[in-house]
């Protein structure tokens, strides 16, 4: 049985979308079965398109954290 969206990476979503996407264009699917792809695609693009909001609300918190300019990293040295 397929795992939930939501228990997936992004990476997993990724590479199921990709497999979804190579079984319908090659239409040797059922109609039935093309929905059902189909169904499960749109909730894999969905929870995908979550998890990179998320993923830019933390960007975004810890880019505004300090409200410090960050500098450009040097190694001694160098």
């Amino acid at each position: 049985m397929a795992k939930k969206p939501e228990n997936l990476s992004f990476e997993e979503s990724l590479e199921e979308l990709e497999n979804i996407v190579a079984d319908l264009e090659q239409g040797e699917v059922t109609l039935d079965n093309a929905l059902k792809q189909f169904e499960r695609g749109i909730k894999l693009v969905r929870q995908s398109q979550s998890k990179l909001e998320q993923a830019q609300q933390k960007v975004s918190i810890l880019l505004n954290e300090d409200d410090t300019d960050l500098s450009p990293f040097t190694v001694e040295g160098e």
